[in-house]
């Protein structure tokens, strides 16, 4: 199934979803079995040797994490840390779109994120970023960050009825909520935030917004004389052509649409590896007197194979915003960072 189809059974959490409910409860069952397992200390968890924070969620995909682990690192560094953030590996482009968004951090892909440590601190890290690591309980971190999307707010089934690795329960081993937000309102956020943050009582709870900045030509792709960056206001009536492969599809669309572009979508599978053949598809697809617009995470595969030729390719840059809870999130990143001396 394509990431629309899911997130639309996902959505409509409908016969469909129900039919699946069986398999959420054995895969419920396998997730309690390896959380108990934890919290009884019958698996251990292991230091990564500096100060170290978690961003996670309790879904598969679309909350923001990537640009919002880039962010924390960038908030290490200015508080005179080396940053590294450590990935689980999976999917050729999270490492470039780390480099790309933070090019002085280190980056190390590795799925044993614990050996991961150890390769970054030879180079220097003195802090740690864990891009996708709230399930990975084996590296122990001193601050878990949980990321919610706005816009997913009504998911509550878990994998594969419903979008989640967790029950909503599990929100108790996290130090804060964040909620992120891309089409969705400040208002739906913070009642996301309420609804979500009942299940984990007491916890701080920050609101993010991700916000849509410059078109940015991808480099190798846009042909004639484009200007490196086109603003939004590019986008007012442009029909736009919008390539993702990403958790969340209809999020960058919405997106999209709000800056007045008339979208049709062409999604992928999440991680999607475009090839040269896929790349000459979707550039026969653009509009005429149109865009092709992506993701960065999308970019940084697709400059590789985009057919010179070919009409421009853009992708929409992402800012992180906080909006809500700010003072929160600095308190617990100072705290972080004096735990241990650099």
């Amino acid at each position: 199934m394509t990431a629309r189809v899911i997130e639309e059974l996902w959505d409509r959490d409908g016969a469909g979803a129900t039919l699946l409910t069986p398999l959420a409860w054995l895969f419920a069952a396998g997730t309690a079995i390896r959380n108990a397992a934890y919290d009884r200390g019958w698996l251990t968890t292991q230091a990564l040797g500096a100060p170290t924070v978690s961003v996670g969620n309790l879904s598969v995909g679309g909350t923001g994490k990537t640009p919002v682990s880039a962010w924390l690192a960038q908030a290490l560094r200015a508080r005179g840390r080396r940053p590294a953030i450590l990935l689980r590996g999976y999917g050729a482009d999270e490492p470039l779109v780390h480099s790309r968004l933070t090019p002085d951090a280190i980056v190390v892909a590795d799925a044993d994120r614990v050996r991961g440590a150890a390769t970054a601190r030879a180079q220097g890290a003195t802090a740690f970023v864990l891009d996708d690591g709230f399930q990975h309980r084996r590296a122990r971190r001193d601050l878990d960050l949980v990321l919610v999307a706005a816009e997913h707010a009504g998911r509550r089934r878990l994998l594969p009825a419903g979008p989640l690795r967790e029950p909503p329960r599990a929100l108790l081993r996290a130090d804060a909520l964040v909620v992120t937000r891309k089409s969705a309102s400040l208002d739906a956020a913070r009642a996301a935030a309420a609804e979500w943050g009942a299940y984990a009582p007491g916890r701080p709870q920050v609101v993010v917004a991700l916000q849509p900045g410059d078109l940015v030509a991808v480099p190798g792709a846009a042909a004639g004389e484009n200007p490196a960056r086109a603003p939004l206001a590019a986008l007012a009536g442009m029909p736009v052509l919008a390539i993702s492969a990403i958790g969340a599809p209809a999020a960058f669309e919405s997106q999209l649409r709000a800056c007045g572009a008339v979208v049709t979508a062409a999604a992928y599978g999440d991680h999607h590896a475009f090839s040269r053949a896929d790349a000459e598809v979707l550039a026969r697809r653009v509009p005429a007197a149109g865009m092709a617009v992506c993701t960065l995470k999308d970019a940084v595969k697709l400059e590789q194979v985009w057919p010179r030729e070919g009409p421009p390719l853009w992708y929409l840059s992402q800012a992180v915003a906080v909006e809500a809870g700010g003072e929160v999130l600095a308190g617990l990143l100072d705290r972080l960072v004096a735990v241990q001396p650099p």
